[in-house]
């Protein structure tokens, strides 16, 4: 049995988060976004759909995404923000001769004088986030290295968890959507057992510190 036009409006809206929000605020105009998205639901229904038809179905189930209950996810859940300035970034081809490195990287950072460092070894490329007092060594480090970019002058956004944070699903989706809703740049994303980095540019930092503040504020 052919899926409904109303099902089809509902898998394209579910696909995107933001007009899942915008209908949620009602912020979104149904007859535009009715004409928006036709042509994808006359594509997954096999043949023409009137708009009046798309429109119904839109608001329909932006009265129901509205009587979904939202709010705060839990109140066994903490956070404190963080911000450390002066970072850099780099991105180097995987290169298996860069573990043999560490020992040396490691030795020029001081945790206990505020310094950061996270090391991400991926598949195809590692990524490597230290303060930039340490960047003397890091070049000279990886001087014969294969980079891919690198990024001074950035900073790090730490949001440190506790209670129930691994328990609750959605928060560092939901942390990433805000960012995005106010067009900031996340240039990497660093994530342990309750803590969840943001690497972004300096600029961003204090539209992004209030964004997150706000965010965490609202649904925790």
């Amino acid at each position: 049995m052919a899926a409904s036009i109303a099902s089809y409006v509902k898998r394209i809206i579910d696909r995107s988060p933001f007009l899942s929000d915008m209908l949620i605020q009602d912020i979104a105009s149904y007859s535009n976004l009715a004409l928006s998205i036709k042509p994808k639901v006359e594509e997954l229904y096999g043949s023409s759909v009137s708009t009046s038809s798309i429109v119904m179905a839109i608001r329909r189930y932006a009265d129901e995404l509205r009587a979904k209950p939202r709010g705060k996810r839990s109140e066994d859940i903490g956070y404190e923000i963080q911000m450390k300035t002066n970072i850099y970034d780099v991105n180097l081809h995987r290169d298996d001769r860069f573990v043999s490195k560490l020992p040396e990287i490691y030795g020029s950072v001081h945790p206990e004088n505020g310094d950061f460092i996270n090391v991400t070894i991926g598949s195809h490329e590692i990524t490597l986030s230290v303060s930039e007092n340490c960047r003397e060594v890091v070049d000279s480090v990886l001087k014969d290295f294969e980079i891919v970019h690198s990024y001074s002058d950035l900073v790090a956004l730490t949001i440190a968890f506790h209670g129930n944070f691994l328990q609750t699903p959605g928060i560092t989706y939901l942390a990433v959507r805000k960012l995005a809703w106010e067009h900031i740049n996340i240039i990497e994303i660093v994530s342990t057992m309750n803590v969840l980095t943001f690497i972004i540019s300096r600029e961003d930092s204090h539209r992004a510190y209030q964004a997150l503040e706000a965010f965490l504020d609202e649904e925790l």
